[in-house]
C-alpha cells in the first residue's frame, strides 16, 4: 500500500520534486530526498524549497550527486526504499547544445546509476521523469505515447529518449515496474527561473524586454504543477500490467491537453500582473520546438485523471505566489 511507503526522491530541492515531496509528506509518507543544489539556477530558490520540507519529521535529505554512484547506493542502503521517483536531471534545451557533457554524465550516467540501485535493492516501483521535449518538431495534431520520437532536436531532448530506452531494457531484463512521465511544460508557483513564464514575469515587473523566439509563433500545452503532483500520486497506486513481451513498463504524456500560443500566455501574466510587457520579436533558436500539444487518453484510460487547470487560472495562482515570495520591492 502506498501509505506504507518508503519513497527515496531524487531532484528532491527542484520544482516538481519539491512539490512532490510535499504531497507525500502531507499524506504522512516517509521520505528520503537527494539533490546536488546545482547552480544552474538560484540555489537561494532550492534552499527555500528544502526548508519547508524539512519541517517534516518524516523527511531526511542528502546533498548528493547521482554521477556518485557509491554515495547514492548508501543512500539507498540506509533508508531502503521501495519506491523511487527520479526526477533528478540538468534542464535546459539551449544549454544541452552549449554543454553537452554535462547532459550525457547527469541525464544518462547519472540515470543509470538510479536504475542500478534500484535493481540491487529489488525496488518495487520506479517512476521516472521524461519529457515533451523527446517528440522533437513531429507534425501530429497530438503528441501520442505511441508516436515515433527518435528524431530530438536538442541534446537535452536526446538524452531523455535514452532515459525511456534505457528503463525499458532494465525493466525487462530485471523484471522492475517502471513508469516514465513525458512532462509537458510544468509551471507554477517555485517553478524553474528559467522558464519562459517565469523569466517573463521577472521582465514584466523590471520593465525589462522579452524576447519571443520564431517571431511568436510558439506553442506550448501548458501543464499546472498541482495537476501534475496529482498525476504522480495517482500512478503510484497504478496496478501492474505487462505488455506483449512480459515487460511492467509504461510511458504516460503528462499534460493539458491544450495548446496555447505564447501571446497568450503574455497576456494573462499582464492581466494578473497588472503591467504591460516590453516584447521584442526574434528568429527560432537551436534546438526548439515550435509546437507542442498532448494527447493525454492513454492517462485518463489507465490512471482515470488528467491535468484540469486552465491556463488563465494557473497563471493568476503562479502571479500570486510571485508577489507573495519577491515583494514589491524586487
Amino acid at each position: 500500500m502506498i501509505n506504507m511507503s518508503k519513497i527515496l526522491i531524487t531532484g528532491v530541492a527542484g520544482f516538481i520534486g519539491y512539490h512532490c515531496a510535499k504531497k507525500l509528506l502531507d499524506c504522512g509518507m516517509q521520505i528520503v530526498g537527494i539533490d546536488n543544489l546545482s547552480d544552474y539556477y538560484s540555489i537561494d530558490l532550492k534552499k527555500d524549497r528544502l526548508s519547508g520540507l524539512l519541517k517534516y519529521e518524516k523527511f531526511q535529505f542528502y546533498k548528493e550527486d547521482i554521477i556518485n554512484k557509491d554515495n547514492i547506493f548508501s543512500i539507498f542502503e540506509k533508508f531502503n526504499p521501495n519506491i523511487v521517483i527520479h526526477l533528478a536531471a540538468q534542464a535546459g534545451v539551449r544549454y544541452s547544445i552549449e554543454n553537452p557533457n554535462l547532459y550525457i554524465n547527469t541525464n544518462i550516467v547519472g540515470f543509470y546509476n538510479v536504475l542500478d540501485c534500484c535493481i540491487k535493492k529489488n525496488i518495487e516501483h520506479l517512476i521516472f521523469a521524461s519529457s515533451s521535449s523527446v517528440y522533437g518538431n513531429i507534425c501530429n495534431d497530438c503528441f501520442s505515447e505511441n508516436d515515433k520520437a527518435d528524431e530530438p532536436v536538442s541534446v537535452y531532448a536526446a538524452t531523455k529518449k535514452a532515459d525511456e530506452v534505457l528503463a525499458y531494457a532494465i525493466a525487462k531484463i530485471y523484471k522492475i515496474k517502471i513508469t516514465g512521465l513525458r512532462f509537458f511544460t510544468v509551471y507554477g508557483p517555485f517553478g524553474r527561473p528559467d522558464m519562459a513564464y517565469f523569466s517573463f514575469a521577472n521582465a514584466i515587473k523590471k520593465g525589462k524586454q522579452i524576447k519571443l523566439y520564431n517571431y511568436g509563433e510558439v506553442y506550448r500545452d501548458y501543464t499546472y504543477i498541482d495537476d501534475v503532483i496529482e498525476v504522480i500520486y495517482k500512478i503510484l497506486n497504478r496496478k501492474s500490467e505487462y505488455n506483449y513481451d512480459g515487460v511492467d513498463f509504461c510511458i504516460f504524456n503528462v499534460a493539458n491537453g491544450k495548446s496555447y500560443g505564447v501571446n497568450r500566455l503574455i497576456y494573462f501574466l499582464e492581466k494578473y500582473m497588472t503591467r504591460k510587457a516590453n516584447i521584442c520579436m526574434i528568429e527560432r533558436q537551436l534546438g526548439d520546438v515550435e509546437r507542442t500539444k498532448a494527447d493525454t487518453n492513454l492517462l485518463k484510460e489507465k490512471i482515470g485523471y488528467s491535468a484540469c487547470t486552465d491556463l488563465e487560472e494557473g497563471i493568476r495562482k503562479f502571479v500570486k505566489w510571485y508577489n507573495n515570495y519577491y515583494g514589491e520591492e524586487k
